[in-house]
């Protein structure tokens, strides 16, 4: 059993959660590139050497801000997965090689397109941070890439389903680009066959750029919202997946 928190350290995670708060409400207003930690606790009442006991630089509440956005982002695309993922509630045809079994993949492959556009265009600067414009100076550590991963396993998952289900694709022709994929595929999905490994990671490409690119607002004046353009381009990456003829 843990061990009961203090006051102590009941206050420090609370004053810890305010000062990323107003690190997001900087990040709305002004971006990322201009994220000051005087200016953080200036809006706090804080002396700016207070704030430095909670973080050591910009750099380190950036990474706490980028975790805090993937594991959240994660969360919204696990929910969405989970009545795919759950055997109590997956439909029949949600298994096998069989065209329902594919188009059931395809659904699920679309759902959590659908939910990243959905969480990017509700937090936008948030999205940005992880997607957008890198951020001067700034350096993601390794401390990043498991909350990442989350997020693109989202993406794997159906397209392992297809491949345990019987239906891996082959090779691709390019010898060193097939060994790189098949080292990716260890963390992706070990049973996913190097084309459609490629094929998957292209389409990811493709959802956030598309994302990146409404954010930005590329699309006004042409299309807004995008809704339909994005379930156009969602219908044909899942066909480019082999999930769909």
């Amino acid at each position: 059993m843990a061990a009961p928190r203090t006051a102590r350290a009941i206050a420090r995670a609370e004053l810890t959660q305010q000062i990323k708060d107003e690190a997001l409400r900087q990040l709305g207003d002004a971006g990322a590139g201009e994220l000051s930690l005087r200016a953080i606790s200036r809006e706090l009442g804080m002396v700016s050497s207070a704030l430095y006991r909670y973080f050591a630089s910009r750099d380190e509440l950036l990474t706490a801000l980028i975790i805090d956005a993937y594991a959240d982002l994660a969360d919204a695309l696990d929910a969405a997965d989970a009545t795919f993922s759950d055997p109590d509630h997956a439909t029949p045809a949600a298994t096998g090689t069989e065209p329902a079994a594919q188009a059931a993949q395809a659904e699920r492959w679309a759902t959590a397109a659908v939910t990243l556009r959905d969480w990017a265009l509700a937090q936008p600067h948030r999205y940005s941070l992880l997607y957008g414009t890198p951020v001067p100076g700034y350096r993601a550590p390794m401390e990043t890439t498991v909350p990442a991963e989350r997020v693109m396993l989202a993406f794997f998952r159906p397209l392992e389903a297809v491949a345990l289900a019987g239906d891996p694709a082959g090779d691709v022709a390019d010898v060193g680009l097939n060994a790189e994929l098949r080292a990716a595929g260890t963390l992706l999905g070990p049973h996913i066959g190097p084309a459609r490994l490629a094929a998957g990671v292209a389409a990811l490409a493709q959802v956030i750029g598309f994302v990146t690119l409404e954010i930005g607002g590329h699309f006004h004046g042409g299309f807004e919202p995008a809704d339909a353009l994005y379930a156009h381009a969602i219908e044909a990456l899942t066909g480019s997946l082999g999930l769909v003829d």
